[in-house]
């Protein structure tokens, strides 16, 4: 997948999550079996607004041709979905969080692979070695 494909299939993910989170943040949490307190749906609103700036971040960054800045943003997209990806099957391994959890953390998953293939790929097409 190419870096353009997976920067705009994380922008709609990040987009949908966002709006989610403002809209429909009860429905969210309760999906993974969290109880849609006061104090969780404020983290969820805030966390909304942190996924509504990554969408539009990787939506403009789409068209980056190989460079440092694109590394930068599929090093950190790479980490980010990784550890969340860890950690929501360690939080339905721990009993805290229902099965769909495990959904999400799929697609975190395969979103952390297409950011690391692309790291390789750049990397092997510029000849760099650290």
């Amino acid at each position: 997948m190419s870096f353009r494909t997976t920067a705009v299939l994380t922008a709609i993910v990040t987009f949908v999550l966002g709006a989610g989170y403002f809209l429909a943040g009860p429905l969210l949490v309760a999906r993974w079996g969290i109880e849609p307190t006061e104090s969780v749906l404020l983290l969820g609103r805030r966390i909304g607004a942190a996924y509504l700036g990554l969408a539009l971040i990787f939506f403009l960054a789409r068209s980056l041709a190989r460079s440092p800045a694109r590394s930068a943003l599929s090093s950190g997209a790479a980490l980010t979905c990784s550890l969340l990806s860890l950690l929501g099957v360690s939080e339905y391994s721990a009993g805290r969080a229902a099965p769909p959890i495990l959904v999400s953390a799929a697609l975190e998953a395969f979103l952390a692979l297409a950011f690391l293939r692309i790291l390789i790929l750049d990397r092997r097409a510029t000849g760099e070695r650290r």
